[in-house]
């Protein structure tokens, strides 16, 4: 609606406004939220890959594997090779 509105001629620009205040303000909060979001998903320090090691303590804490393998796959991945005994 158009009309004098006491200062001068206006045509309802109050909507068109606010939309756009809306927009002005949604916008750059939506884009420091998606930031922070990223960077706290990334944990801001890259992770180290899991070692051989620590691979085979969890699947033996899990159960998957006997005491023997364990421990006959932890010294083949140290390098501690064991002569066999000899009687």
């Amino acid at each position: 609606m158009c009309g004098w509105n006491g200062w001068g001629w206006a045509c309802g620009g109050d909507h068109v406004m606010g939309i756009g205040m809306l927009f002005f303000w949604i916008i750059p909060i939506g884009l420091i939220a998606a930031l922070v979001v990223y960077l706290l998903n990334q944990g801001g320090v890259a992770k180290r890959p899991e070692s051989a090691l620590e691979m085979l303590e969890k699947a033996y804490a899990r159960g998957d594997m006997s005491r023997e393998e364990f421990l006959q796959k932890k010294d083949d991945l140290l390098g501690e090779k064991k002569l066999p005994s000899r009687q």
